[in-house]
């Protein structure tokens, strides 16, 4: 029988398991237009996705809403002049203006990566805990669970807007506080340089995926056991 190097494995969500990098960068970039903001580069998009929202936001846009004009959605959400408004409720507008995009505006699917439903239930087949860290807020990733039916898989998930944003080590500390899980026992899967910044900064082990936001060499940088070009290839690993 094999025996099993690690006892819990944790994923990311968008670009790890799910094919929602494109639409993410597509609705940052129709948020930045009818805010009238400046449109940040796709690098520079790829680079925020992992953050929390507001996080991602502010480092986009650190001028904020430093123009009057908006979309009607926000207008009707957020009717108040950027000028009159505090720093906390222009970033407020900008999210809501990001999540019309998302949900109602965009129409962009985002399917799960083809073999991650076949590897999800392998690894729960093979006895593996799993669980998610992911950027998402606890709302988003209750939504996808639901709509992808792979929630019931997992036993625990952190979001971003229940503990410290990535690359801070909380939410994998704290999952690991919850199952009882040794750090040397447990892998973080991700595709951007801050989930495997993350688990180096739990003092786990990562795989990276090359298939998401960051390129094989970026994701280098962090010192993951591996990198895989495929939700499949991680079988090799485990």
């Amino acid at each position: 029988m094999k025996i099993k190097q690690y006892d819990l494995v944790i994923f990311d969500w968008d670009g790890t398991l799910m094919d929602s990098i494109g639409k993410i960068i597509t609705c940052i970039e129709n948020m930045a237009k009818a805010l009238q903001l400046p449109i940040p580069t796709e690098s520079d998009i790829r680079d925020i996705i992992g953050l929390s929202m507001t996080e991602a936001l502010r480092v986009l846009f650190p001028q904020g809403l430093n123009l009057s004009a908006c979309s009607a959605y926000s207008q009707h959400q957020h009717p108040k002049n950027a000028f009159s408004q505090s720093e906390d409720d222009q970033y407020q507008q900008m999210r809501a203006e990001f999540k019309a995009q998302y949900l109602h505006l965009d129409t962009t699917p985002t399917p799960l990566f083809a073999q991650a439903p076949v590897l999800i239930d392998e690894l729960h087949a093979q006895g593996y805990q799993l669980a998610v860290a992911t950027g998402k807020a606890r709302a988003g990733l209750d939504r996808v669970f639901a709509q992808t039916g792979l929630g019931r898989y997992f036993v625990a998930s952190r979001c971003a807007d229940e503990v410290h944003s990535k690359p801070h080590p909380e939410m994998i500390s704290s999952l690991l506080k919850e199952l009882n899980i040794a750090p040397n026992r447990a892998l973080m899967v991700g595709d951007s340089l801050l989930d495997l910044t993350m688990a180096a900064n739990a003092g786990i082990d990562s795989v990276g995926v090359t298939y998401g936001a960051h390129s094989a060499e970026k994701l280098l940088q962090a010192g993951p056991i591996a990198l895989i070009d495929s939700p499949a290839q991680l079988l090799q690993y485990l």
